[in-house]
């Protein structure tokens, strides 16, 4: 079976960084955003995110943005609740759903990447995994939560690959990030995370292919929120996301085009 190396990055909670937007002269429009940005976006989407935050930077003098990651769930229950955010960035399109119902969003969300799943084991692989069957045997293995993106995708996964899992034996995550860390730090044989996940944590752990008839399509969605205090610069960020430069951000940190 195909393998490929690992790595865990460090979650960036909130960065300085600034917009840019997608237009016949960006230099010009972008020189005048100002203000303040704040994107809720899945922790899974924190590396691509804090590389596109930099670029904006760079063109966006005048515009801060505040990145906030956390699980899919998470995000929207702060945005339900109030809390301020301008964009959210899902790890799926039900949660956005969730928000259009209750008017927090009334824009149609964009999908802007694919994502597949991944198991990801200790580096040398010890325990001898090669597919989501072996899993079973482990003693312990790392999943997201059973309402996060990433848990409901990862039950999919053992849906499709006719496994289930005795539930004591699960140990679960609150997002992606954590739930990977479970197998870096020891507290668990295998994890089922996203593909992107464990390319990034490189020689952390090691990561191992599913098969498409047993995998998913994670499908990232990205939307301004109704409450927005700064629609314009929220505007300008989506663009750039959905930007051929956007993309080729989003590519190289191994995402799929939408």
């Amino acid at each position: 079976m195909k393998r490929f190396g690992l790595a865990i990055a460090a979650v960036v909670v909130i960065g300085s960084l600034a917009p840019n937007a997608a237009h016949a002269d960006p230099i010009a429009e972008v020189s005048k955003l100002k203000g303040d940005l704040t994107i809720s976006a899945a922790s899974s989407l924190t590396d691509v995110f804090t590389e596109l935050a930099k670029q904006f930077r760079k063109d966006n003098k005048g515009a801060k943005v505040r990145l906030n990651f956390g699980s899919t769930s998470t995000l929207v229950a702060q945005i339900q609740s109030g809390a301020p955010s301008d964009v959210l960035a899902s790890a799926d399109l039900t949660s956005i759903e969730k928000l259009v119902a209750t008017g927090n969003v009334v824009v149609a969300p964009k999908v802007f990447a694919r994502n597949t799943m991944a198991i990801a084991v200790k580096p040398g692989n010890p325990r001898a995994v090669r597919s989501v069957g072996d899993l079973a045997s482990l003693r312990f293995v790392a999943l997201c939560g059973k309402t996060v993106p990433c848990g409901v995708y990862a039950s999919s996964v053992l849906r499709r690959a006719g496994v289930s899992l005795i539930e004591s034996k699960v140990t679960r995550g609150i997002d992606a990030k954590s739930t990977l860390s479970a197998v870096a730090n020891g507290d668990a044989d295998a994890a089922i995370v996203y593909k992107t996940d464990v390319l990034a944590a490189k020689k952390i752990v090691l990561g191992i292919d599913i098969p498409s008839a047993q995998n998913v399509q994670a499908m990232y969605g990205i939307a301004p929120i109704r409450n927005s205090k700064n629609l314009t610069n929220a505007k300008a960020f989506i663009d750039f996301v959905l930007s051929e430069q956007g993309w080729q951000i989003l590519k190289s940190f191994g995402f799929q085009r939408p």
